[in-house]
């Protein structure tokens, strides 16, 4: 396989033993973190980033980048405190050994999303020179609500900051009205890693494949090596009582477990694969 598989892993469980487990039984040896043992890789200290570090270095796994929710805030939120939390984020990822740190261009008026232009350009000039010199690179998710939420002003970004590389996630594209293919053919040339996350047209997640992504056609065009799995997938909290009494699923993508849903995505991407 010529791919390098990580995985949001703390959708299969908020404790990072269990994320190592999840990680190790599925066969992926990079974790893009997010959420460990109840925090957001945002929040966790110094100290934490150096123990997870170890932890995942003892059992053969590594950080292959930080997801991170910098740039979720609204164009309109005060950017200061913000920015210093990014710096410290920076710090955070290099003592993890991430390369990788993903980022967002700010949550704007779905009908006037162009009125913040500049200053979305501002701040994200400012990630970039905060970043500088540390050996992060920073990677632009196409998040729905965000100002590059659609492929022509990702392709803005990146265009006017080809340091600033993508995170190409097809599910959040199809939520946003967005045809795939047509996005890839715009932003392949930023590409840095993918998000394997499909979607039906009315936006719910499903399995790689099962959905409105295309998702072998990207595999086929993306030239790079590493795929981030990031399941989304639903989970039936009441799947004990439902099972005893009917012994079924109440939907087809719905899973008993995080754990169960986490495998399910695994093996939907493996069988793709």
């Amino acid at each position: 396989m010529r791919f390098k598989l990580a995985a949001f892993a703390d959708e299969a469980d908020s404790c990072l033993d269990k994320q190592i487990s999840a990680m190790r039984s599925n066969g992926i040896d990079y974790l893009e973190i997010r959420g460990v043992d109840g925090e957001n890789v945002s929040d966790i200290s110094e100290g934490k980033a150096r123990e997870i570090r170890k932890k995942l270095s003892d059992s053969g796994l590594s950080v292959w980048s930080v997801g991170s929710p910098f740039g979720k805030i609204g164009i309109e939120d005060d950017f200061t405190p913000h920015l210093e939390k990014f710096k410290r984020g920076i710090g955070l990822a290099n003592i993890l050994g991430a390369k990788h740190i993903r980022i967002f261009s700010f949550y704007v008026p779905r009908d006037n999303a162009e009125k913040y232009t500049d200053e979305v350009m501002l701040r994200l000039e400012k990630f970039l020179s905060a970043a500088s010199g540390s050996g992060v690179i920073l990677c632009h998710e196409n998040e729905k609500g965000i100002y590059g939420d659609i492929a022509a002003r990702c392709g803005e970004i990146h265009k006017k900051f080809p340091e600033i590389k993508a995170v190409f996630d097809p599910a959040n594209f199809i939520q946003c009205g967005q045809d795939t293919k047509a996005a890839w053919e715009i932003l392949s040339p930023y590409v840095e890693y993918m998000h394997i996350k499909d979607a039906l047209p009315d936006g719910s997640v499903v399995p790689a494949g099962k959905g409105e992504g295309s998702i072998p056609f990207l595999l086929e065009n993306y030239k790079g090596d590493v795929l981030t799995i990031e399941p989304h997938l639903s989970v039936f909290s009441g799947f004990d009582k439902l099972e005893q009494s009917h012994g079924k699923m109440p939907e087809k993508y719905c899973y008993s477990s995080s754990g169960e849903a986490f495998d399910a995505a695994v093996s939907a991407l493996k069988e793709l694969l």
